[in-house]
């Protein structure tokens, strides 16, 4: 008999058309996964300059891979950005700095750069009298030179803040530390503000915090001659990593209460 042939089954034809290049795909997950790590450490102007970098790419045809990433050239403007603030608060020191070296007062004042700002301590002693909140007569117009240094073009925020000793204090003004400190703060900004009629008040706020946040011990008339002190705040206007930072409409005049109460 003879050998029946068996016929092989036709293999199915399949419909490969939905199917994208694989290179198309790898080109579209690395411009997503730039967006969003982009979007995540920039702000809006630089979102706007990545759009038009993808813009022109999709636009030409060209692929992802044909530009430079654009994170980079973003990183190095923020770094730029940054750095000139830092630069700026730094002549605002080498100014102070000046006024404290011509007026003979380098055991009253001080001045350092700190991760919140550039930081001008005065001791309670050149402003006040004991126990009192009225800035002294005798260094006004040591206060209005320093008015003309806080004029700053853009506007920066200020924080003054009030601190005291722990030696209770109980007069028919002032019923505890805390609001001495408090109104002593609010006077000296307001010898600040209105000895220069080009600051503007909503950029400037008040603290007070009395014997809570010492810098010395208080055991020693020393230390408690360096708690008793007005600290005065100029704010950075751009952080390390390149954004702006809030400045005026959410630094409104305010104070601290200490959690602890005496």
């Amino acid at each position: 008999m003879a050998k029946k042939t068996r016929h092989k089954k036709h293999e199915e034809h399949v419909d490969e058309s939905w199917l994208v290049p694989y290179a198309d795909i790898l080109t579209l997950l690395l411009a997503l996964f730039i967006v969003l790590f982009a979007s995540s450490t920039v702000d809006q102007k630089k979102m706007e300059q990545m759009s038009q970098v993808f813009n022109e790419i999709f636009d030409s045809g060209s692929g992802v891979m044909d530009y430079a990433a654009p994170v980079e050239s973003l990183d190095a403007n923020s770094d730029s950005m940054y750095r000139q603030d830092q630069q700026q608060l730094e002549e605002t020191q080498e100014r102070v700095e000046e006024l404290i070296a011509l007026n003979e007062l380098e055991n009253q004042f001080e001045t350092q750069m700190t991760s919140e700002g550039l930081l001008i301590t005065i001791r309670d002693s050149v402003l006040f009298a004991p126990g009192s909140a009225e800035v002294s007569a005798n260094y006004l117009n040591i206060a209005k030179e320093l008015s003309q240094i806080l004029a700053f073009d853009p506007a920066r925020n200020v924080i003054i803040t009030g601190h005291t000793d722990n030696i209770p204090i109980n007069s028919p003004t002032f019923g505890s530390n805390w609001e001495l400190s408090v109104m002593r703060a609010v006077n000296f900004l307001k010898v600040i503000v209105d000895a220069n009629a080009t600051l503007e008040p909503k950029y400037f706020s008040v603290r007070g915090f009395g014997e809570y946040i010492p810098i010395a011990s208080n055991d020693t008339a020393e230390g408690r001659s360096k708690n008793r002190r007005v600290e005065v705040l100029v704010q950075p206007r751009i952080a390390e990593d390149g954004s702006a930072l809030p400045v005026g409409e959410s630094n409104p005049v305010t104070t601290q209460v200490p959690a602890t109460n005496n």
